[in-house]
């Protein structure tokens, strides 16, 4: 069975794809760059995307200074998430009687 293949802009990735898209390049895309993909779109227009296979699909995100935004923004979303998540644990101050 053949795999879909889909590109994606920035502005259509929903959290899922965002999810996915992030735990292949935690650092960003930057740290990747031979994984970077460069081709003409129907309108003669060079495009930088960067590849990502699920199960049954093969995207290409198209890379953009939104695209790169959109990723860090949701990265750190989901570090606050995780540090406010109950994981520490607080510990009173401790008062000393003089």
């Amino acid at each position: 069975m053949d795999k879909k293949r889909i590109i994606v802009d920035y502005k259509n990735i929903n959290p899922m794809l965002m999810e996915v898209l992030t735990d292949v390049y935690p650092n960003g895309y930057e740290d990747y760059e031979d994984d970077i993909i460069t081709y003409q779109n129907a309108k003669g227009e060079t495009v930088k995307a960067i590849p990502l296979e699920t199960e049954d699909t093969k995207y290409l995100f198209k890379i953009s200074s939104e695209l790169k935004m959109k990723v860090e923004a949701f990265i750190d979303d989901n570090d606050e998430e995780e540090s406010s998540s109950g994981d520490e644990t607080e510990v009173p101050e401790s008062t000393e009687d003089d």
